[in-house]
């Protein structure tokens, strides 16, 4: 499917990994919707697009994915601001670290695993299946294709480390969900793939102090150095433009192996 001129919806667009790719659908011509909890990081995001490209191909949408009604009237806007989208990057997600047991021998708060689930699992399929009734109702294209969705897992669905119990299973979750999603949607002509990455260098990770960048980047066996979110963006809209890409996961992390810690 062509991005030029058609609708897009990216979540956890106003930073990180989904500003790269909020910004790289717009450079290729789609129109974009900016989904973030945090909208005066997304008005920055879409005015700084807009102002780059002249003209008013990005808008803000406040959106919180574990909410019907949140993401009901972000896709109204969307809507009305560009038309039905047909592509939809859920890159909206948090991270957590517990232990299942604490070193005080307390057991971890289930709430956390919980509100880690709910957010990177049920979210991003609370999103999916709202875009995707309204995708359904789009005259098809070429191939009698209507839309495509991209999920974002991690390496950490594969090897997940210790203390990542919540986020492995989370995206453990996403990477399980792809396939049966692409069976489920292929009568309509929507395709789903996901996207596990491995360490880039994002917002979140450049807090932490150079020497553990430095440290971490070496783990990756080429090119030695975290990924660049522009490699993410670019592998996303890949999966748009290529018409045989389908129920597939595909890791982008160097060849790297997460360690148990």
């Amino acid at each position: 499917m062509k991005i030029e001129e058609h609708a897009a919806l990216v979540t956890g667009g106003a930073s990180g990994l989904g500003e790269a790719t909020a910004r790289e659908l717009a450079r290729l011509g789609a129109r974009v919707a900016v989904l973030d909890v945090n909208i005066a990081l997304a008005e920055k995001v879409a005015a700084d697009i807009n102002a780059e490209l002249g003209d008013d191909r990005a808008v803000a949408c406040e959106c919180d994915i574990t909410s019907t009604d949140s993401v009901t009237a972000a896709l109204a806007k969307a809507a009305a601001a560009h038309g039905p989208a047909r592509i939809l990057m859920n890159i909206a997600g948090i991270g957590s670290a517990k232990r299942v047991v604490a070193k005080d021998g307390s057991a971890a708060p289930l709430e956390d695993f919980a509100r880690v689930i709910n957010v990177n699992l049920v979210g991003s399929y609370n999103i999916s299946r709202l875009f995707a009734a309204e995708c359904v109702k789009l005259a098809p294209l070429e191939d009698g294709e209507r839309g495509v969705m991209m999920f974002t897992a991690s390496v950490a669905a594969f090897d997940g480390q210790v203390g990542q119990q919540a986020y492995s299973a989370s995206k453990g979750g996403l990477v399980g969900m792809t396939l049966p999603m692409a069976r489920d949607l292929a009568q309509y002509g929507i395709r789903v793939c996901t996207v596990a990455p491995g360490l880039f260098a994002t917002p979140l990770m450049k807090q932490l102090p150079e020497a553990v960048q430095a440290s971490l980047a070496a783990s990756i066996p080429f090119p030695p150095r975290l990924g660049k979110p522009q490699e993410f963006a670019q592998l996303a809209c890949h999966i748009v433009t290529n018409g045989h890409l389908n129920g597939e996961v595909i890791r982008l992390d160097g060849a790297l192996r997460m360690a148990p810690r």
